[in-house]
């Protein structure tokens, strides 16, 4: 079976869309996905309802009020104009009949996706594995790498 391994290092909104494009879009052809969420790729797959700063550090507890608290908090990579600019492309998505990011995210959640998250990233950015989507699996650099030896396609987005 053939295979693809994308490294979510980004958390902007448009780059996660193209991880998730992708992704679904390979399970859709056949191939397994796996997506390894790293530092800011995180974001992407922090469950909103589930953020909490019970047993967190100060700082812990300060970075996790600033930063996006799951997929549609996301900023754009470029041109957001503090919010607007992604305002106007979920417009532009919505005139398109496009999905926006978090439907894709639930598409891969149900195409059988496999979601990874970095130990250490996890354990650096103060998240918890109960902040994250229930699918997430928390694995080291070691077992990615292992992944991504027996992958056809690696991607760094």
């Amino acid at each position: 079976m053939h295979k693809i391994n994308i490294l979510m290092f980004s958390g902007d909104y448009d780059k996660a869309l193209a991880a998730l494009i992708l992704a679904n879009s390979a399970k859709d052809i056949g191939l397994d996905a796996t997506i390894f969420f790293a530092f800011w790729g995180l974001f992407l797959i922090r469950d909103p309802k589930k953020f909490s700063v019970e047993d967190k550090t100060q700082y812990e507890k300060m970075f996790g009020m600033v930063t996006p608290k799951g997929p549609e908090e996301l900023p754009l990579s470029r041109m957001n104009m503090s919010g607007l600019g992604k305002k106007m492309l979920e417009k532009m998505m919505e005139d398109d009949d496009t999905p926006l990011l978090s439907n894709f995210l639930q598409e891969a959640r149900n195409n059988g996706v496999e979601f990874f998250g970095c130990q250490l990233s996890v354990e650096v950015m103060g998240i918890k594995k109960e902040e994250l989507l229930a699918e997430v699996e928390i694995i080291t650099a070691q077992d990615y790498l292992k992944d991504a030896l027996n992958s056809n396609i690696q991607l760094f987005i």
